[in-house]
């Protein structure tokens, strides 16, 4: 059942993604900003609900409060990574627009990766490493600016359920240069949607938000620590029985 709910899924998200790609595009040529960015999430909504209506994937958030308020407040949201399901989540929870700091490689994915390039998000050459994180810095400070929120998969790639990733310092040091709060968040998605697992289980993921640690005059290895020691404390919490 579980093989056939996740098929059943994956052609879900292909034959939706096709036309919202193309949509996206033509869209991008008249349309920009925020009514964009929302028009993109608006097809990763179909993809959360796909989950929970065929895969029997729900989602179980706490923390909403802790996000700042106000129109250009700034964030910048510092995520645990189990899988690509949080990935389409974040952006059918946050109030404000989310800018994702990715691999350029992924404009090149067909559809999906042409509709990103079309969205203020930061997309960045790893192999350049000073100039790519000049660019954030440069990028992270505009879209801050206009109260787009920045997101960051501290860890860099999807870790196993249980396991802990080494938690890299580009979000602390953005957030050090620009001044804008940190929020760590937790999320259990690897129990429901296992890291390169075609195959998905119904169940439920928990999503927890921690309370914004400010940036200013910190040290980012030191901040990036407490963001870290929060992230993998709740991640033992919600899901005691990976950590054994």
């Amino acid at each position: 059942m579980a093989l056939l709910r996740s098929i059943v899924h994956a052609l879900w998200m292909l034959v939706t993604v096709i036309p919202w790609g193309i949509i996206m595009v033509v869209a991008s040529i008249r349309i920009r900003g925020n009514p964009l960015y929302w028009m993109a999430a608006r097809w990763l909504g179909w993809a959360v609900d796909g989950a929970r209506l065929i895969l029997g994937i729900r989602v179980r958030v706490s923390g909403m409060e802790n996000l700042p308020q106000g129109e250009t407040s700034a964030a910048i949201l510092l995520v645990k990574h189990q899988s690509t399901f949080e990935t389409f989540l974040m952006p059918t929870l946050m109030p404000h627009p989310l800018a994702y700091v990715f691999k350029k490689e992924l404009l090149y994915v067909p559809f999906f990766g042409w509709a990103m390039g079309r969205l203020d998000m930061i997309h960045i050459d790893r192999s350049q490493r000073n100039e790519a994180f000049a660019k954030v810095v440069a990028q992270g400070k505009a879209l801050l600016a206009r109260g787009v929120w920045i997101i960051m998969f501290p860890e860099g790639t999807r870790i196993p359920r249980g396991q802990q990733g080494t938690y890299k310092t580009g979000g602390t040091r953005l957030a050090v240069e620009t001044g804008a709060p940190v929020i760590p968040i937790a999320v259990t998605s690897a129990k429901c949607w296992p890291r390169k697992a075609f195959i998905k289980h119904p169940g439920v993921v928990d999503v927890s938000i921690g309370k914004p640690i400010p940036s200013a005059g910190r040290d980012p290895t030191e901040l990036m620590k407490e963001v870290e020691t929060w992230i993998e404390a709740e991640m033992r919490r919600l899901d005691p029985d990976a950590y054994r």
